[in-house]
């Protein structure tokens, strides 16, 4: 018998071996802690579940509730004024969506040993708006606080302040790590108002905190707020001592986070619907740019034109800028040509010099007007020795590129 065929009948001989299945590991509920009577007396609610416990706090607001320029329930106008629009924006929410808007305060940023202490819901109901707070009572009972928090069974539209980059796949990890108690967590379509934020306020506010935002476009100004970096330190002192009187300040932060949530987005909202009122020139071109990013052309240059006749020349270079491209899309050489003439005296350098690139293409190829595209590119290369590029090779490039285009302009002046 061949080697081959001994081997065959071994493995006949032995079989196969059927593998051994895993079972899931019994959870064992913790015991609660014990200073749940005293975290009650704040007015926390002790919640019970398969997994331990949690505490929970619950705040309903008429949809009348007066939080900075807006009452709560005109956020269903900023819904409509989507529907009658019917722009596809990531901005825009349905009527039709369930919205959860979402915050959570955590014991660090980042890692596995980083708690989520305090998960924040708020959403509408029938009456108002309600407030849902889920604490975490010790490390022990985060299995009970998360399943509590239902978002492993529903279908949500979450908004949050850079929940899509931190609180969310906060969330995920922590998850995770129960995963062989918990039903898995769905995934929800995320509205992050910290990146909208970014688009309308650019080179406008200096910073994008929250608290900052409130004050500069909100009209809500906060007294007796815990800094949020003391949150930490302040729920493992709770958990320590068993008080948690100075715990709750740090629910009223996260509920106003919350709130602030809902302002934000009625705020932001009527500024991409509205025409021009109390904005900066500088946040009316950032919305017009980013209707341009999202292909919305006619709404793009609309704006863009409104902020030109507007706002004083010293304070529409990039309006004039950004309208330039939109009508050369359009085939409006002469009008794009006017609008990057009127750009170049008040933008930066580097736009300049895309400025005079894009008017040396124009009077070349459209206009063919060889004298006037010399004299840009002209220009252009003069400015290329008074910038600065991350490498060598780039300036080079940049060189060797307006040289090019001089030589070949130089030859069409001969024809």
């Amino acid at each position: 018998m061949s080697y081959e065929n001994k081997i065959l009948q071994m493995k006949k001989m032995l079989g196969k071996k059927t593998a051994a299945k895993q079972e899931k590991p019994k959870f064992i509920k913790p015991d609660p802690p014990s200073y749940t009577r005293a975290w009650q007396q704040q007015g926390l609610e002790l919640i019970e579940n398969e997994f331990g416990v949690l505490f929970k706090r619950e705040v309903h607001y008429p949809f009348t509730y007066q939080h900075g320029h807006y009452r709560l329930g005109e956020l269903f106008n900023a819904l409509k004024r989507w529907k009658s629009q019917g722009e596809d924006h990531p901005f825009a929410i349905s009527e039709d969506e369930t919205i959860v808007f979402f915050d959570t305060e955590t014991t660090g940023l980042k890692g596995a040993g980083t708690h989520i202490f305090l998960l924040g819901f708020l959403e509408a109901d029938d009456e108002g708006f309600t407030l849902t707070q889920y604490v975490l009572a010790d490390p022990s009972n985060e299995a009970a606080m998360l399943f509590e928090s239902n978002m492993w069974k529903r279908n949500v539209t979450v908004v949050s302040y850079n929940g899509k980059s931190f609180d969310w796949p906060q969330l995920h990890v922590r998850w995770t790590l129960n995963q062989q108690h918990l039903p898995k967590l769905k995934e929800q379509r995320q509205v992050d108002l910290l990146h909208s934020s970014k688009r309308l306020w650019k080179d406008d506010l200096s910073r994008m905190k929250l608290t900052q935002v409130e004050q500069d476009k909100l009209g809500f100004y906060r007294k007796g707020d815990i800094p949020g970096h003391l949150a930490p330190i302040i729920y493992f002192d709770a958990v320590k001592s068993g008080n948690a009187e100075t715990l709750m300040k740090v629910l009223v932060h996260n509920e106003w986070d919350l709130l602030s949530l809902i302002t934000l987005y009625i705020h932001s909202t009527n500024l991409l619907h509205d025409s021009i009122t109390t904005e900066s020139a500088t946040t009316y071109t950032n919305i017009g740019k980013w209707f341009g990013d999202l292909k919305q052309r006619q709404t793009s240059a609309d704006i863009l034109t409104a902020v030109t006749t507007h706002f004083d020349s010293e304070e529409t270079g990039f309006a004039h800028f950004y309208l330039a491209y939109e009508l050369k899309r359009e085939g409006e050489y002469t009008l794009a040509i006017e609008a990057f003439q009127s750009a170049l005296p008040t933008i930066p350098d580097k736009k300049q010099l895309q400025a005079y690139e894009q008017l040396a293409m124009l009077y070349e190829h459209q206009i063919k007007d060889y004298a006037q595209a010399y004299a840009y590119s002209r220009k252009g290369s003069e400015l290329i020795e008074h910038l600065s590029f991350a490498k060598p090779q780039q300036l080079e490039n940049q060189k060797s590129n307006w040289q090019k285009r001089l030589a070949r302009l130089a030859k069409k002046q001969l024809k």
